[in-house]
């Protein structure tokens, strides 16, 4: 019997899925929180945050959605929520969503990217369906939330997950021990300057 896909991951890789996943659902608790919302509101942002990249990469790659076969996604979306509604309010002010919203970022971006090779997705491919699964769980919070999306912002976002999810492809190609971690941090770090020091690509100069 030929390895499932998914088992061909990486031991570290579901960790990096269920870390992703979770500081995923707080940045949609955070935005529904943001708006004073209700308990019920501050679930579905969670859910559809976590999951809404994850669900087009499986869609894309004819694997079964992820969340529908495991019930620790809801649940850690479920949990998600409620720390963010018991918790003060003073905990989440300042730039906390954009932190949780970067280790999100990174995380899913490296495991999106595992999870289409595993499916024999070839090496460019992969790494764009991290980009995927770590970018679109944010805009559709951003879109139901009525927030400007992170895509129309100049600071670097898209490019920190394609940082995360090109620099996995690469080491684990060259067979890098850790290619995971590694590239998850580099995500990050490049997610976290960007935060800290308004980091932005030149925007489209206008002409005549």
């Amino acid at each position: 019997m030929l390895p499932q896909p998914t088992a061909m991951l990486p031991a570290v890789m579901p960790w990096l899925d269920l870390a992703g996943l979770a500081v995923f659902a707080v940045s949609g608790a955070l935005a529904a929180a943001k708006h004073r919302q209700t308990m019920v509101t501050l679930v579905f942002f969670a859910l559809i945050t976590g999951v809404g990249g994850g669900t087009l990469r499986d869609l894309l790659i004819d694997a079964p959605v992820f969340w529908v076969h495991d019930a620790r996604v809801p649940l850690v979306c479920l949990v998600a929520a409620v720390a963010v509604w018991a918790t003060p309010a003073r905990w989440w002010r300042g730039s906390a969503l954009d932190w949780f919203d970067a280790v999100g970022l990174a995380a899913y971006a490296v495991y999106g990217a595992a999870k289409a090779s595993g499916y024999g997705i070839p090496p460019i491919p992969a790494a764009m369906l991290g980009v995927v699964s770590a970018c679109v769980g944010g805009i559709i919070r951003d879109v139901i939330a009525g927030e400007p999306s992170i895509l129309m912002r100049p600071e670097l976002y898209v490019t920190a997950a394609a940082l995360a999810s090109t620099s996995y492809v690469l080491l684990s190609a060259l067979g890098v021990p850790g290619a995971g971690p590694i590239a998850a941090l580099a995500g990050f770090a490049l997610r976290g300057a960007a935060i800290r020091y308004r980091l932005a690509l030149p925007a489209y100069p206008a002409k005549g």
